[in-house]
């Protein structure tokens, strides 16, 4: 996940007490660090593994803002794809017992970021958060309600060819709002998938309207280097990105042919996941089943 914006450092967190030593998996907070780091260069599979071995190795931590802040930086690099729900939990888990245990002088901001986090890895991602604090509390509550003001926004933008779309008219199809930039590493990952279920689905009514807030320069030599075909919408003033409370990309909403919206998603998704949002809003592959892909 690409933070728009963070009211804290991560990375300054992680390495400020770099001498301290996991005890059990003999790794320095500097060496998960490091290896946190090398994420996005490994291959999912390699990558499965990682993040499950990083998740344990943080909470064999002892507890303080670095650990906190160790927790936080591998959730966030953790919902960048499908890893694999048991390991995404040790991750979730590990972020929650370092929040619990966090020093009370830790600043509020870390603490209700981090909370936010876990809701919607809770909400989203499917994953049981056991969590006791007022901070937690706050932040389910404080989802449930942009959720609601989501489901109730329209907007009209204009496309690389000047063609407007109004989501409110787009009922009959099944239709899906991707937020992405250029310069997202996630966000260029996940496109071809979309690019695929566009092709795939089109004739069944699937409509992928991905929405940058980018120059159209830019955005225009990305999209004709990689041949993309759905619609890409400039929302340069960031009105649309703002009204569905976007503070972080990529990030897809998914909505029915009656307009409802039915599914979302709080990062990256691959062409399995986005099969299972899809699902919901009644797109099925042939045969009825979802089957995940090498």
């Amino acid at each position: 996940m690409v933070r728009v914006a963070r009211a804290f450092c991560l990375a300054i967190v992680c390495l400020s007490f770099a001498g301290t030593w996991a005890q059990s998996s003999g790794m320095s907070a500097r060496q998960i660090s490091e290896r946190i780091g090398t994420l996005r260069q490994m291959e999912d599979s390699d990558r499965a593994k990682a993040t499950r071995d990083l998740a344990l190795a943080i909470r064999a931590l002892p507890d303080g803002v670095e650990k906190l802040g160790l927790a936080a930086s591998l959730a966030n690099l953790s919902t960048e794809g499908d890893f694999g729900h048991e390991n995404l939990q040790e991750v979730g888990t590990t972020l929650a017992l370092a929040v619990q245990s966090a020093p009370k002088e830790t600043d509020h901001r870390m603490v209700e970021e981090v909370c936010t986090e876990l809701a919607q890895l809770a909400k989203y991602e499917g994953l049981k958060i056991d969590l006791k604090l007022p901070a937690f509390t706050q932040a389910k509550a404080d989802l449930e309600a942009t959720d609601e003001a989501r489901a109730k926004v329209d907007f009209t933008l204009k496309d690389l060819d000047g063609r407007s779309w109004t989501l409110s008219e787009l009922k009959g199809k099944v239709v899906v709002v991707n937020f992405w930039a250029t310069w997202c590493p996630p966000c260029r990952k996940e496109m071809p998938d979309l690019e695929a279920l566009y092709a795939e689905f089109k004739s069944e009514g699937l409509v992928i309207l991905a929405v940058s807030d980018e120059p159209r320069a830019t955005v225009e030599k990305f999209v004709a280097a990689n041949m993309y075909s759905f619609p890409v919408l400039l929302d340069s003033d960031r009105k649309v990105g703002g009204a569905f409370k976007v503070s972080s990309i990529p990030k897809s909403f998914v909505y029915d042919r009656q307009g409802k919206l039915v599914a979302q998603s709080m990062d990256m998704r691959t062409r399995h996941q986005f099969l299972t949002l899809l699902a919901k809003a009644g797109i099925h592959e042939k045969g009825g089943n979802i089957q995940k892909r090498p």
